[in-house]
C-alpha cells in the first residue's frame, strides 16, 4: 500500500496520547494500593492529561489532511454498524472527554470519596480515569481495527496488529512521561521507565512475530483471479493504460525492495534497539539528556515503523496495476 504521512502522523501521535494517559493512570492506581508511594503532586495528573489531551488533538488534526472534503469528516460516524473507522471517529473524542473530566478533578481536587475498601478510599477521579481507560483500550482496538479486519491484506488480517499498535502505543506514551517526570516528579521517574521498559520489550517481541509471520505468507491471488480468467499459461505484458491511476498511486508505494529492507532494518535499531539500551543505563543513572534522546530515536522509529506497516500490505490488485510492460 501508499503509506499516507497524515495517517501515519495520527496513528502514532494518538497512540501516545492514550499511552501517557495509561502511564499517569497507571501510577495513580498503584499509589491508591500503596503499591508505590503515594503523590501529593496531583497536578502532575493534570500535566500528563494535558499532555495526552494534546497528542490527541495533533493526531485528530493530523487526519484532517488525508480528507478530500474536511467540511464532510463528521460522516465518517454514521456507518459504526459496519466500519471501524466510524467507530475510532466515534470513540476518540469520548476518550478526550473523560481524559479532560479527569484532568479538571485533579486541577481542582475535587476528589469526592464514593467507597472505601478497608484503607483504600476510591474517589471520583480514580473512577473517571477507569473509564477513561476502558475508552482508551477501546480506542487502540478500533484504530487497529480498520486494518486488521481487511481479510484480503494478509499482512494486517492478524490480531498481532492490534497487539502491536496497543503495544506501541503504550510503550512510546510512558517512555514520554518518564521524560515528563524527571523534573516534575522525579521520585517516579524509574517507575515510569521501568513499564516503557517492559512495554518496549513486549512491543519488540510482538512485532518480530509479524514480520516473522508475514514473511511466511503466500499470496492467495494470481494472475488468473486478479483479471478473472482462469487459465494456467496466462502471461501479462501491460496493465492496460499508460497514464497513472488511483490504482497505480494508492495501492502500491513505488519502492524498490532494497529500500524497503532498509526501513525495516531502521525502524528496527531507531524504535526497539537503541531506545532499549539508553532506557536500560538510564534506568541505572538518571539522565534527562538520555531519557530524552531515547524518546526522540523511539519516535523516528515509530514513524518508520508505522511506514513500513503500510508499505507492507500488497494489495492484490498490484497484481494486475503493478506490471509494465
Amino acid at each position: 500500500m501508499q503509506p499516507a504521512f497524515s495517517v501515519i502522523f495520527l496513528t502514532t501521535l494518538i497512540g501516545m496520547g492514550q499511552g501517557v494517559f495509561l502511564a499517569i493512570y497507571t501510577e495513580h492506581v498503584y499509589s491508591v494500593l500503596n503499591v508505590v508511594q503515594q503523590s501529593n503532586n496531583s497536578q502532575f495528573y493534570v500535566i500528563g492529561s494535558v499532555v495526552a489531551l494534546g497528542l490527541l488533538v495533533l493526531g485528530l488534526f493530523a487526519s484532517f489532511f488525508h480528507l478530500g472534503h474536511p467540511e464532510r469528516a463528521w460522516r465518517a460516524a454514521t456507518m459504526w454498524r459496519t466500519s471501524w473507522l466510524s467507530r475510532e471517529v466515534i470513540v476518540l473524542p469520548i476518550v478526550m472527554f473523560f481524559v479532560f473530566v479527569y484532568a479538571v478533578l485533579h486541577f481542582f481536587e475535587f476528589n469526592i470519596v464514593l467507597i472505601t475498601f478497608g484503607s483504600i478510599d476510591v474517589n471520583l477521579s480514580l473512577v473517571i480515569g477507569a473509564v477513561a481507560t476502558l475508552t482508551v483500550f477501546a480506542l487502540y482496538i478500533c484504530t487497529a481495527m480498520i486494518y486488521a479486519s481487511l481479510k484480503f491484506l494478509q499482512e494486517w488480517h492478524c490480531v498481532l496488529t492490534v497487539l502491536n499498535y496497543t503495544l506501541l502505543g503504550s510503550a512510546s506514551g510512558f517512555t514520554a512521561t518518564a521524560l515528563l517526570s524527571f523534573y516534575t516528579q522525579a521520585d517516579k521517574f524509574n517507575f515510569y521507565l521501568g513499564w516503557s521498559l517492559v512495554l518496549l520489550v513486549l512491543a519488540f517481541i510482538s512485532r518480530i512475530a509479524s514480520l516473522y509471520r508475514n514473511r511466511r505468507l503466500r499470496p492467495i491471488s494470481t494472475v488468473q483471479t486478479a483479471i478473472g480468467i482462469r487459465h494456467n499459461q496466462i502471461k501479462q505484458k501491460s496493465m492496460g493504460f499508460m497514464g497513472g491511476a488511483v490504482n497505480t498511486r494508492d495501492f502500491f508505494h513505488g519502492k524498490t525492495r532494497l529500500f524497503i529492507r532498509s526501513i525495516k532494518q531502521i525502524f528496527i535499531w531507531l524504535l526497539f534497539i537503541v531506545p532499549l539500551c539508553i532506557m536500560t543505563l538510564t534506568f541505572y543513572s538518571p539522565s534527562y539528556e538520555m531519557i530524552g534522546l531515547a524518546m526522540i530515536s523511539m519516535y523516528l522509529g515509530l514513524l518508520a515503523e508505522r511506514w513500513y506497516f503500510f508499505a507492507d500490505a500488497n494489495h492484490p490488485q498490484n497484481i494486475y496495476y503493478q506490471v509494465i510492460s
